[in-house]
């Protein structure tokens, strides 16, 4: 048997447990190992010693981020019935440079022929460190499911309602439903609470989004399985103290949902942005919603057919100032959120990593250090600039190259 093939990454703080930990990082085939242990297990100081040392220079190695709604970048529309796997490869190895180790390739909108289409084009994936890519851990899809009156930049003749509950899923969906991991849509549609519990017991996160469910429809949503709120604020009813609709779920106690926060500039208010942070940090999970324009210059792009004018400020609807997505990238967002907050590095950085794990059921293995966690994670400097991303104890992006 080979031996295994042992890292140890030192002059750094580790984000573990909550806090920035002056410590070194081990990680033996592909996880994060506790050394002390491992000393005690070795026979001689030789087959202690780890294979390669890397010398992080003083900086921040923190889990590698995880985006669970991304509809697509660098000139790829995950949307696209045309897109091919060579298409998602590259979105996957260029995510990398910005932190992301790990992504929900979102899929909004669209027809039953675009969704049998696309079916088999994004299986889940645990080696793509083999390809210097971020994983994919499940789709996110976002509609067709959703109220007319909140579509956003979302296709109107592609939206109903679910009413036959999953049968109705089933239907517009066909294959693509087997590789959820996320479903967005609105509460208050004919047959909507059946399709949440249904969902729910497929183990689906339920998000609600897109929505102008009352804080009635939004509490019995929530009690039948609804556990995420999509991009809070966008896209949904306008918090009223009488009746502050799905943004009262925060209000709830103890189960309160966790809620999307695009942090681009646009989307939120940087008062906003505090307000909610304020109400739930335990749940705030940075997305970024971004879309084909994401790495490329200002100009026109495609969202599920629709064409998009990407300008220096973001993303719409060609135009009009209807939002499409956004350009932004997840190490952009995590330095706005303490920008916009106030909140500590470590905060900042679990809202990117220990969050969204926690919302997709996987925070043993992935948003964590944990020993016996996957070693993907990311090296920083103290400005939260990327320097280099590993994925399973792998090398995938280096700044300096």
């Amino acid at each position: 048997m080979a031996a295994a093939a042992v890292l140890k990454v030192e002059n750094v703080r580790v984000l573990r447990g909550g806090r920035l930990q002056h410590t070194a990082l081990w990680v033996v085939d592909g996880k994060v190992t506790d050394p002390q242990a491992r000393f005690w297990r070795a026979l001689d100081d030789a087959s202690f010693a780890a294979h390669a040392v890397v010398d992080g220079g003083g900086g921040i190695v923190a889990p590698g981020f995880i985006d669970l709604q991304l509809n697509g970048g660098f000139g790829h529309d995950f949307s696209n019935p045309r897109l091919a796997p060579e298409h998602v490869l590259e979105v996957a190895q260029r995510l990398v440079a910005t932190g992301v180790t790990a992504f929900c390739p979102t899929l909004v909108s669209s027809s039953a022929d675009v969704y049998r289409t696309l079916a088999d084009k994004f299986p889940r994936t645990a080696d793509a460190h083999t390809r210097r890519a971020a994983n994919m851990l499940g789709l996110h899809l976002e509609g067709p499911f959703i109220n007319k009156a909140r579509k956003g930049a979302h296709n109107e003749r592609h939206l109903l309602a679910p009413s036959h509950g999953l049968r109705s899923l089933e239907q517009r969906y066909g294959a693509v439903l087997d590789a959820a991991a996320i479903v967005t849509l609105a509460p208050e549609l004919d047959g909507a609470m059946d399709a949440i519990a249904a969902l729910q017991r497929r183990g689906v996160v339920v998000s609600a989004g897109h929505s102008l469910a009352s804080i009635d429809v939004a509490m019995q949503a929530a009690e039948r399985g609804v556990s995420m709120l999509t991009h809070v604020f966008n896209a949904m009813g306008q918090f009223h103290h009488r009746d502050p609709g799905l943004i009262g779920l925060l209000g709830l106690h103890p189960a309160r949902p966790y809620y999307g926060l695009i942090l681009d500039g646009l989307h939120s208010h940087r008062t906003s942005a505090r307000i909610i942070q304020s109400c739930h940090p335990d749940g705030l999970v940075l997305v970024t919603d971004a879309m084909a324009g994401l790495g490329l210059p200002p100009g026109e792009y495609e969202l599920a057919g629709e064409r998009v004018d990407v300008r220096p400020r973001g993303a719409f609807l060609a135009g009009t100032d209807v939002l499409a997505g956004s350009v932004v990238t997840m190490d952009s967002c995590v330095r706005t959120l303490i920008e916009y907050t106030g909140c500590s590095v470590e905060t900042a950085l679990e809202a990117a990593t220990l969050h969204p794990a926690r919302v997709l059921g996987i925070a043993g293995r992935k948003g964590t250090l944990d020993f016996g966690a996957d070693a993907d994670f990311v090296l920083l400097d103290d400005q939260l600039r990327v320097q280099r991303t590993y994925i399973a104890g792998e090398l995938v992006y280096d700044a300096t190259m």
